[in-house]
């Protein structure tokens, strides 16, 4: 029998199948409002046949998007713009749904990836970020603000005010970004933390923060809903954040009640240097489940059916999250369940849609 489409729970959250769809950037919001590119985008890989779809990176203050596309989850506007997405999705599919809740911190403020991804001056409607530490990510862009005792308060809140916004939608699963160089990663990783207070310097105290921000947001929703982090395992630099770290952390957001661990990677500096290969960040979630009973979900260049249910069938991994791969071919589970003879939800509509001869893919 396949175990990617066995069944699993993450917390109180039961799945039909472990293919995850991991939140994706689309840099498409208006004022931080889902669009009709979300309607169109979700409601695609909603019908994808996976088991759980995590929304993109939201962000939890307007200073904490990315760009000024991203989406975000900080007030009704915001709220009820998303609504209307996850109603229509919600109407024609039966996928858990997940939202990634983060900040950008010292990464914010910059342009869509296709118009340059460089940082927007405040005349092009940009504007002041904050960190860690007064570091940049990069020596050209503006100073950045070191958060204070009030701002680690505010934002802190924040996380927790947009986790309510999206309980209220109804939102199944919350995943806290903890990765790739954004604001929580920031503290982190020594490479950006140099404070000299009780959240910067030794491990305990660079962890402390995120972990602050994690317990909040697990206090403040319901058991039935599921809360997870991302991480990225390592900032593939020398001296940095590593996969040693990592699995302390992780230890301490099941500690917390946490109810998975997402495994990336790298994202804290431009300098990193990664060898990229299919499922080459696959390791670290290895590595990671020998630290926690939690599921670890691993993502990064897996694109073959069989290679995900190897990883899953060598106990590398509990999930496998999808991201550019389903993107690509917005159907790969459904290509994966002919492969590998499993099935997936598929819509009424699309029952009629499998190739002659191919058979029992379908619920």
């Amino acid at each position: 029998m396949s175990k990617l489409f066995s069944e699993v729970s993450i917390g109180r959250v039961a799945l039909d199948n472990r293919i995850v769809i991991a939140p994706m950037c689309q840099y498409s919001a208006e004022a931080g409002k889902a669009t009709a590119w979300h309607r169109i985008h979700l409601g695609n890989l909603a019908l994808s046949g996976a088991s759980l779809l995590i929304i993109e990176a939201t962000a939890v203050e307007p200073e904490g998007r990315i760009s000024p596309q991203d989406l975000g989850l900080w007030d009704d506007a915001t709220e009820d713009a998303l609504r209307v997405v996850l109603e229509d999705i919600r109407r024609y599919s039966p996928i858990k749904i997940g939202i990634q809740l983060g900040h950008a911190g010292r990464k914010a403020s910059v342009s869509a990836p296709w118009q340059g991804g460089k940082q927007l001056s405040l005349e092009e409607g940009g504007w002041e970020t904050l960190s860690a530490s007064a570091l940049p990510y990069e020596p050209s862009q503006r100073p950045v603000h070191a958060m204070t005792t009030q701002d680690l308060a505010r934002v802190k809140q924040r996380f927790v005010d947009s986790a309510l916004r999206a309980v209220k939608l109804g939102i199944e699963v919350i995943e806290v970004h903890a990765a790739h160089g954004y604001l929580l990663h920031q503290f982190l990783s020594p490479l950006s933390n140099q404070r000299d207070d009780e959240y910067g310097g030794s491990l305990e105290n660079r962890l402390r923060y995120p972990l602050e921000v994690f317990r909040a947001v697990r206090d403040a929703v319901p058991d039935s809903v599921a809360v997870g982090i991302r991480v990225s395992a390592t900032d593939w630099v020398e001296g940095g954040w590593n996969v040693e770290q990592t699995a302390v952390l992780t230890e301490k957001v099941e500690a917390a009640g946490g109810d998975y661990v997402h495994v990336s990677s790298g994202g804290l500096s431009p300098l990193q240097s990664i060898n990229v290969k299919a499922g080459y960040q696959v390791p670290f979630a290895k590595t990671l489940r020998q630290h926690t009973k939690m599921p670890v979900i691993a993502v990064g260049l897996i694109t073959e059916p069989q290679h995900a249910e190897d990883i899953l069938q060598h106990e590398e991994a509990d999930l496998i999250a999808l991201a550019r791969g389903v993107l690509y071919d917005p159907r790969w589970p459904w290509h994966a369940a002919a492969t590998l003879q499993g099935a997936v939800n598929v819509p009424v509509q699309y029952q009629r849609a499998e190739p002659h001869g191919v058979k029992g893919t379908v619920k």
